[in-house]
């Protein structure tokens, strides 16, 4: 369930009262200013129950005014009183109809209710139209839970994605997004395995899950199960070549390395395109200290993929290795193109132009090395594929 809004939102609902109610004259128009301007400081305060006490007396005094109806309605909601806020904001809605933000309040009380069917309008005209930032992110997140209440997961989605390009760096966003995400995932894949429990779709989904875990032995039964049954099914050879390279991280198997390379060999047998595989094959060349086949499939590989960052860095590094500087720049300079913050690819480059006899083109570019490497780990560049073993720096490599 959605959290109550942490952040101070409530001003953002609050309507600003006729100036004719703050300055009256007779008694009960001096009661009547006096419990608005107290019940204004409350809420600006956060001091709702005080808020709450001003304003029902400030209603009985002033039944007319739209204003103190919808204040009302703003602290009913933070105090949850839902039924109430939803009253008021009707009332407010009567006496003015045009009055600004309170819709999407009445739709944030419905849904708080779980009347989803009249509260979803609301809040997707809040989402969609509204320019107020937090009304909006209120909205989004209320429709998250009125989707997924309504059982339209497509819809709860598409507005996760949507709450997510706005608001990428918000801890509360997040969350219920990647809930969003997760939950879809997990019912998709439930109707999978329901309707089609032994297809090779399962059982890839199966070992995907499995690997992601860590599992590797029952990774690799689910993929070779695939291979029994489609054995020139294209990707699943790849997978099994990394599910081999990750078990050998740990176990430092020679076989399971051997077996990796072997599988990786198979997917390029059975997927002459697949240029992840051709990577694998040209970093495990590059870790055997073979140079000259490692330059063959990286070069390989980046005339056919030109934007393979990784495989840019790597043919740097044999560049280096073979000194062909020259070479080594112009790689490692197109890397840096397509990711300016992959420290790898600046370190390399540090050693291209000082091997190329470039000095001042050395030294600045290990100084932006040295500045992306200083930065706290959060904020470093993510410039590896999951999907590929990564580029690193050597142990001998020193900041």
């Amino acid at each position: 369930m959605i959290s109550h809004w942490n952040l101070g939102w409530t001003l953002a609902f609050c309507c600003i009262l006729p100036q004719t109610l703050l300055a009256q004259t007779s008694s009960q128009e001096d009661a009547a200013a006096d419990y608005a301007a107290r019940g204004q400081q409350a809420l600006a305060q956060g001091r709702y129950a005080e808020a709450q006490t001003d304003f029902e007396r400030l209603v009985k005094l002033e039944p007319d005014v739209a204003e103190v109806h919808a204040t009302l309605a703003v602290i009913y909601f933070k105090q949850r009183e839902y039924n109430l806020s939803i009253s008021e904001s009707r009332t407010a809605q009567r006496l003015k109809p045009a009055l600004p933000k309170l819709d999407s309040l009445l739709g944030l009380s419905l849904a708080e209710l779980g009347q989803f069917s009249e509260a979803l309008p609301r809040l997707e005209k809040g989402f969609k139209q509204t320019t107020d930032a937090e009304v909006r992110r209120m909205c989004g997140l209320q429709l998250l839970r009125a989707y997924t209440g309504a059982h339209r997961d497509a819809d709860a989605v598409q507005t996760a994605l949507a709450l997510n390009k706005l608001y990428p760096d918000d801890p509360e966003v997040l969350y219920h997004t990647g809930r969003i995400y997760g939950n879809f995932a997990y019912t998709v894949m439930e109707k999978l395995h329901d309707k089609a429990p032994g297809s090779i779709w399962m059982l890839q989904a199966q070992g995907e899950a499995n690997e992601s875990q860590k599992d590797f032995d029952a990774a690799i039964v689910a993929f070779n199960h695939v291979l029994k049954i489609e054995p020139f099914r294209t990707g699943i050879h790849y997978r099994l070549g990394r599910v081999y390279l990750a078990r050998f991280k740990g176990s430092r198997n020679p076989e399971d390395r051997a077996a990796a390379k072997s599988e990786f060999a198979a997917e390029l047998e059975t997927d002459p395109g697949n240029g992840n595989a051709a990577y694998e094959l040209a970093q495990m060349a590059v870790e055997d200290n073979d140079l000259d086949q490692a330059r063959q499939r990286f070069e390989a590989v980046v005339e056919r993929f030109p934007t393979f960052e990784q495989a840019l860095v790597g043919l740097g590094g044999v560049y280096i290795g073979t000194q062909s500087a020259g070479k080594a720049v112009a790689a490692l300079e197109q890397a840096i193109k397509l990711d300016g913050a992959d420290e790898v690819a600046w370190y390399r480059l540090a050693q291209a132009e000082r091997g190329a006899g470039n000095r001042e083109a050395a030294s600045k570019a290990l100084d932006t090395f040295r500045s992306l490497h200083s930065a706290a780990a959060p904020a470093r560049s993510q410039t590896a594929n999951d999907e590929v073993t990564p580029q690193t720096i050597g142990s001998d490599a020193s900041p």
